[in-house]
């Protein structure tokens, strides 16, 4: 490769080229928060599934219950 003169060494270019990479790296960034946000959201989505599976469980126990007891009560009156 030719070694460049200060003729031929463009500022400009330079400068876009720097301009270019902080916006890529900007870019980057957003992405990685945008990802860790929605990670930190599904994190604690999962923290709680466990609790919404046994409170599900437990309304629907007490609809059994409940149901069993309407039929007991219709067929024993």
């Amino acid at each position: 490769m030719a070694t460049q003169t200060r003729e031929n060494f463009d500022f400009e270019e330079q400068r876009v080229r720097i301009l270019r990479a902080i916006e890529d790296s900007e870019k980057f960034t957003a992405e990685q928060k945008k990802l860790m946000a929605e990670e930190s959201k599904l994190r604690k989505d999962t923290s709680f599934a466990p609790w919404v599976v046994a409170f599900q469980g437990m309304l629907a126990g007490a609809a059994l219950l409940g149901t069993g007891i309407a039929f007991a009560k219709l067929f024993l009156s």
